[in-house]
């Protein structure tokens, strides 16, 4: 795979919100407003850039058993940097964010992408595709903040735009506006990525998951042929 496709794969096609629906709860917290959408989605994108970059470097270095802690340890220690800049140049900015600033540590997108690409690949396209995803993350929030603060607030960035035009719609500002417009720009993800062939594979259980007879009864389709056996060994 080229280091392009490394890139462009999380701006729509692997969109962490949109596609893979990671980071939900920063996400329709955050996009009330464009300044809190770019302030949240530059953090992320910083601490995922940080964070796949050293991860990538120790891949060979971190035990296997205990890689999800080392793991967590260094983003936090990323975010803790976050933390303190955006507190010594915005402090605004980090009285708007809130509580969301440090649970970035704990953000799926950014531990999804250390224990799934990082750990595997090397630095450069570890680089890249953490480029790539926060991009997207910073762009889903950017859209649905200028969505919402448009319609809600009348207001862009802080500017009145629809001021003697229309009234604000208060919802939009509100938790039933955030699913709204969420669920408004999945499905005109997902209509895309249809129209470019890019529709997400259908997933089924491997022939070892124990839980797969579960599964295979809630959807109607048959289970492994060997999950009798895979069961019984264990």
């Amino acid at each position: 795979m080229s280091l392009w496709k490394e890139f462009s794969k999380g701006i729509v096609k692997e969109n962490p919100v949109l596609r893979l629906v990671l980071g939900t709860c920063a996400t329709l917290a955050l996009s009330t407003s464009a300044n809190n959408a770019i302030g949240m989605g530059l953090a992320t994108t910083f601490v995922l850039v940080c964070s796949n970059t050293v991860i990538s470097l120790l891949r060979h270095v971190i035990p296997d058993k205990v890689r999800i802690p080392c793991y967590i340890t260094l983003i936090a220690a990323f975010v803790t940097i976050v933390q303190m800049l955006i507190g010594a140049f915005s402090p605004s900015l980090k009285s708007a964010l809130g509580i969301f600033l440090p649970l970035i540590v704990v953000n799926c997108i950014i531990l999804g992408r250390a224990e799934m690409f990082a750990n595997k690949n090397k630095i450069l396209p570890s680089v890249l595709d953490a480029l790539g995803m926060g991009v997207g993350f910073t762009a889903t929030l950017l859209i649905m903040g200028i969505i919402r603060e448009l319609l809600g607030s009348g207001t862009v960035f802080g500017l009145p735009v629809t001021v003697g035009f229309m009234d604000p719609i208060i919802i939009f500002l509100l938790p039933p506006g955030g699913f709204f417009v969420f669920g408004m720009l999945i499905a005109l993800a997902n209509k895309l990525a249809e129209r470019n062939g890019e529709a997400p594979a259908e997933l089924g259980c491997c022939a070892g998951c124990p839980y797969s007879g579960a599964c295979a009864d809630l959807q109607g389709t048959p289970a492994p042929e060997n999950l009798e056996k895979e069961v019984v060994k264990e």
